[in-house]
């Protein structure tokens, strides 16, 4: 079983819809977190994220983003990162992957959906990639 972190900088658009698509697809074969480089832990999800989501039966409403920790970042096996930069720690012996994405804060719906199954795509192509252990 491998453990995905997914990084942005506010941990309140494409990393949520990472974490949610990939654990979802993963079915209990992996596990996921997400994090932000500058997460302000009393934020939310952006609203048009949580408006996408619930389109596809995944409730983002309740959850709160969290601020990239050192530990967060070492218990990963895997660490996906989308525009947060140098902001990241970097652990040797850990896969990174950086996924150029628009940042869907402050666009609509219709700019959102796009970002949203382009994440889907590139979820399932992880998953494809972990190899399964146990």
């Amino acid at each position: 079983m491998s453990h995905v972190l997914f990084v942005c900088l506010h941990n309140a658009g494409r990393s949520q819809m990472s974490r949610a698509l990939f654990d979802r697809a993963a079915a209990g074969r992996h596990t996921s977190s997400s994090a932000g480089s500058i997460a302000d832990p009393e934020g939310h999800v952006h609203p048009e994220v949580v408006e996408v989501m619930r389109e596809l039966g995944i409730d983002l409403a309740g959850i709160r983003p969290q601020r990239l920790t050192t530990e967060l970042a070492a218990a990963a096996d895997v660490v996906v990162t989308m525009g947060c930069g140098d902001a990241c720690p970097f652990f040797p012996g850990t896969r990174y992957e950086d996924w150029e994405l628009d940042d869907p804060a402050g666009q609509g719906i219709e700019e959102v959906r796009p970002i949203r199954d382009e994440i889907r795509r590139r979820v399932e192509r992880l998953l494809e990639e972990l190899v399964p252990h146990g």
